[in-house]
């Protein structure tokens, strides 16, 4: 199954992704490539896959990824072969993309599960994006201004879901997981 976790920049989606996979080894993250430069602690290959744009745009011509979007100002964009490698071993492959790329993804795949996952606030996703101290506060007020436009759209999504508390949050939405399984595949 393909699962979307999706929702404004600073929300929480790598963070429930990766509790999601310590829960259940079913399921597997879609590493993201990407052209924007690394944060502090992010690993290449781990967190994303860095690559130069003109890598990126080859890969684009190769017809190499399963979606791509503009965002920030960056690429991103998802391995075809890694989703293809997941799914053929049987596992549960979670997309954390932002809004343009969701859409994309059910229009490929019909059966995606989204998600959005809602900040408890603005205040608090501005909150979060300061305390993640990578972003300037020109750069902040863009993530908030997109932020806003991404949140009307959650109405695109089969669950909208608040993270407020990651513990909860990683809880509602395993339990969504397991109640599609249930209903799609019968596991």
């Amino acid at each position: 199954m393909i699962i979307v976790i999706s929702g404004p920049s600073g929300v929480g989606k790598g963070a429930v992704s990766k509790e999601l996979v310590k829960l259940d080894p079913r399921f597997e993250i879609a590493i993201t490539c990407t052209t924007r430069h690394p944060r502090e602690n992010e690993i290449d290959g781990i967190d994303y896959f860095f690559v130069s744009e003109e890598s990126f745009r080859k890969m684009i011509e190769e017809g190499e990824l399963a979606e791509y979007s503009i965002v920030h100002g960056n690429l991103y964009g998802i391995p075809q072969r890694f989703v293809d490698l997941g799914l053929n071993n049987e596992k549960d492959v979670i997309f954390q993309i932002d809004v343009q790329g969701a859409k994309k993804i059910k229009n490929k795949y019909d059966e995606a599960l989204l998600i959005f996952l809602m900040p408890p606030s603005i205040e608090a996703l501005i909150e979060r994006l300061n305390k993640r101290g990578t972003e300037n506060l020109s750069e902040i007020e863009k993530r908030t201004k997109r932020a806003k436009e991404e949140i009307e759209e959650r109405y695109l999504y089969d669950y909208v879901v608040v993270n407020d508390i990651l513990e909860n949050t990683v809880k509602e939405i395993y339990e969504i997981i397991l109640k599609e399984r249930k209903l799609r595949i019968g596991l």
